[in-house]
């Protein structure tokens, strides 16, 4: 199983390409979907500082756009929690 077959030659892999393409099939697209995850985290984070800006000078602030803003937050930065790098895995 440890073999690769070219030819009539019979070749080992790396055990480090081995572990790491492993590693890519147990959890697919990780990298992109963390930077996913926190490009969408810091967007919540970003308009949520705007809100509390605005907030803080006296403007209107819809209550359903802040409600968007702690949502998005608080759901993309789960995710990116929970996308983690496990011990086990």
């Amino acid at each position: 199983m440890g073999c690769v077959v070219m030819g009539s030659k019979r070749e080992s892999i790396d055990p480090d390409l081995k572990a790491r393409l492993l590693q890519e099939v147990r959890t697919p697209w990780r990298g992109l979907r963390r930077g996913l995850w926190l490009a969408l985290a810091a967007s919540g984070a970003v308009g949520l500082a705007t809100m509390a800006m605005r907030l803080a000078s006296g403007a209107e602030v819809p209550s359903g756009d802040l409600l968007i803003q702690l949502g998005a937050l608080g759901l993309f930065g789960s995710l990116l929690w929970l996308d983690r790098n496990r011990v086990g895995d």
